[in-house]
């Protein structure tokens, strides 16, 4: 089942039913009055092959419960593109039309693609609406970034139909999620004390790791997410444990991957720490100061001493050589995968950035990805970590029987 909303990107609807009839399936669509204004009955009955419903009370369905005819004939429903009106709609059990009344009738696996100006799709009420429709249980995919029918630039364009009918054919795939996993995930930067007010640090913002703890959790799994000192909502369905220097974060990581399927080091974490820092405020001087610095925790090397080790997926943020530098950085702490980007002060995407591209690499094989926003990186990341860790999950179970 489809339902479109009244947005520009209602024009998208109609590849999104060619989309999923070449997959072989079956289509039926649900507008709204005001998708109407955007798109035909005849286009998309013509795509569809079915009648398009839109009227709550119109013919009688011989038993008059159309709404419930309807949203038992669905496997899924998909909604896209999906307004900030309709989102608020299901956040708060709104049934006043009949997609609104289908969707809360319906008590499968529903799939919303968000289409809005950036600036309503960063609108306070609009994200907690979004949380809390997640927390139902309901998957949002988007929405991408990129140039808008308004003139602006920013996040808020609905996802491609491709993309949409690749996630709907993940969830149909009970073996493309990660239910009855644990998965545990690092992101943000690290403070290394300097003295009372000063601290090391990075430029991470922490969006990629709370961007992939969503996605995780979105895919089924049982997600811990270990994060440095940033100001980001808890990604809902997430178990969130904060922590502020490196050795904190080695901390809290060493207990939680005693018993996890999967480690994600997003976080950055600092290299370096002060050998001795100060319980005061170091005041100003005409002398110079030398500031002696040690090592700080390795994580992911002490990760993977543990036996048996959890499937151990690495970040590598490099501002020269990245693939070289990735490669290394695979080999020399045995990772399974790892995520590499360029960063530096010329480059868009990264730290700073709503948006990043990246390319995975695990031993024999790399894909790149994006630019695209760190919302929907994140679930293209976390879906080839599924892919690579199903595949040698069977090579193990395949070599060792």
């Amino acid at each position: 089942m489809l339902g479109i909303c009244g947005s520009v990107a209602a024009y998208k609807s109609a590849y999104l039913v060619r989309e999923l009839r070449k997959r072989g399936a079956e289509v039926r669509v649900i507008t709204t009055p005001s998708a109407r204004a955007f798109v035909t009955d005849l286009t998309l009955q013509a795509l569809s092959g079915y009648p398009v419903e839109s009227e709550q009370f119109g013919e009688a369905e011989g038993d008059g419960m159309k709404h419930i005819n309807l949203a038992r004939w669905a496997d899924f429903i998909i909604v896209a593109p999906a307004t900030a009106n309709f989102i608020a709609k299901l956040a708060h059990g709104i049934a006043d039309d009949l997609l609104s009344t289908v969707c809360i009738a319906y008590d499968g696996k529903l799939i919303l693609a968000p289409a809005m100006n950036k600036q309503m799709w960063l609108h306070s009420a609009v994200q907690a609406n979004v949380r809390k429709i997640r927390d139902f249980g309901i998957v949002v995919c988007g929405p991408d970034s990129g140039e808008q029918a308004c003139g602006d630039d920013g996040e808020g364009r609905m996802v491609e139909p491709s993309e949409l009918v690749d996630s709907l054919l993940r969830l149909s795939d009970s073996s493309k999620n990660l239910r009855r996993y644990k998965v545990v995930i690092t992101a943000g930067p690290t403070h290394e004390p300097i003295d009372a007010v000063r601290y090391l640090t990075n430029r991470s913002s922490g969006r990629m790791g709370f961007a992939l703890a969503q996605a995780a959790a979105d895919a089924g799994a049982d997600v811990h997410l270990v994060a440095g000192p940033v100001s980001l909502e808890t990604p809902t369905r997430v178990k969130r444990y904060d922590v502020s220097t490196a050795d904190e974060m080695l901390q809290a990581v060493l207990p939680l991957v005693a018993d996890a399927d999967i480690f994600i080091a997003c976080a950055a974490v600092s290299d370096y720490r002060s050998q001795q820092p100060h319980n005061h405020k170091l005041k100003r001087s005409k002398q110079e100061m030398l500031l002696k610095l040690v090592q700080t925790s390795d994580i992911l090397e002490a990760v993977g001493r543990i036996q048996p080790r959890p499937f151990l997926v690495g970040f590598a943020a490099e501002t020269q050589a990245v693939e070289s530098n990735a490669k290394k950085k695979l080999l020399a702490k045995a990772l399974d995968v790892i995520v590499a980007n360029q960063v530096g002060t010329n480059h868009p995407y990264g730290f700073d950035s709503l948006d990043n591209k990246v390319t995975v690499y695990k031993r024999n094989d790399k894909v790149e990805l994006g630019p695209d926003s760190k919302t929907n990186l994140g679930r293209l990341i976390i879906e080839h970590i599924i892919d690579y860790y199903e595949h040698s999950r069977n090579y193990e179970a395949t070599h060792t029987a």
